[in-house]
């Protein structure tokens, strides 16, 4: 390639990048209205949906140089936005984690952000939709995105659900289940049975279902529902076997704890099978712990079903 073609080519890369950081706003010494700077809120974005990290993994994962991290952190921490805990691998080190205090503060800059995003995109059609988030996963593979690194981990996106999808959960939901669980038709009934209730009783500000996809293709979903007032309940958790290993389950989860949070709910429960090894594991590594156990004859099989739980 000539010098030429290479220099029309970075003034390309360079006009989309002022474009973009003046459609999301990122200019602006505030963000999303809120009083953190851009960097701010991407600390508090990891702190959100990370259990707990040293302030080196958080700075690895950002790009932060160390002393800037520690200035913003040592402005979170004056602000009691952040809790520290020695860490009990390395005690010279500090697991990080936002307080209650920290995620209040976090809620409206993410709930804002959404909202922009949401806007943007239902400014377009959904031919253009699909396209615009192609082309990002594209720039995000090309570019080298950890996470996307590999052809047998391309990438996927998480979407609200939209008409069609809930016949295709059921579907995939009977279907999985028979043929890794040997359940009945009575399990699809019941997986039926909790989506026609979502859509019947759908309330989008306490409830919400999230829909994976990947390659244009539906691999995974799960729903949050109102069970009582304070109280919200996950369901119908499901990775498609060609998608598991991406982590797609556990940042399902995590977007369920975060939207039950914003919503102001104080527990999330749910209810699973003792046999659902991969499921469990998901909902432990999130911190749920289970409950209750009770033997039940379901689906055309003895079974144990548990109650697990997760403190908001």
């Amino acid at each position: 390639m000539s010098k030429e073609h290479l220099n029309q080519r970075t003034d390309a890369v360079r006009l989309f990048n002022r474009f973009y950081t003046r459609q999301i706003g990122l200019l602006r010494e505030e963000l999303f209205g809120t009083s953190f700077s851009l960097a701010e809120a991407r600390v508090l974005y990891e702190l959100a949906h990370r259990d707990k990290s040293t302030a080196a993994q958080v700075g690895n994962e950002l790009g932060l140089d160390a002393g800037y991290l520690s200035r913003i952190l040592s402005g979170f921490e004056k602000r009691r936005l952040i809790e520290k805990t020695p860490s009990e691998v390395d005690r010279r080190q500090s697991l990080l984690a936002l307080t209650k205090q920290g995620r209040k503060a976090f809620a409206p800059l993410d709930g804002r952000s959404a909202v922009q995003v949401t806007a943007m995109l239902g400014a377009l059609p959904d031919a253009s939709q699909d396209r615009l988030i192609g082309a990002m996963q594209t720039i995000q593979s090309i570019l080298g995105a950890p996470e996307l690194a590999g052809a047998d981990r391309a990438p996927y996106l998480l979407r609200p659900h939209q008409p069609g999808d809930m016949g295709w959960v059921v579907h995939r939901q009977g279907l999985l289940y028979a043929r890794e669980y040997g359940y009945d038709e009575t399990f699809e009934a019941l997986a039926a049975e909790i989506v026609a209730k979502f859509i019947q009783d759908y309330d989008p500000k306490r409830e919400r279902c999230w829909i994976a996809e990947r390659n244009g293709e539906v691999v995974g979903s799960v729903f949050l529902v109102a069970n009582l007032k304070t109280v919200a309940k996950l369901r119908l958790l499901y990775v498609e076997r060609s998608a598991r290993g991406l982590g797609i389950g556990g940042r399902l989860v995590a977007e369920c704890i975060r939207f039950a949070r914003q919503a102001g709910y104080r527990k999330i429960v749910l209810w699973t099978q003792s046999e659902l090894d991969a499921a469990r594991h998901v909902y432990q590594k999130a911190g749920f712990r289970v409950i209750e156990k009770k033997p039940h004859h379901s689906f055309g099989k003895d079974l144990t079903a548990e109650t697990w739980e997760l403190s908001l």
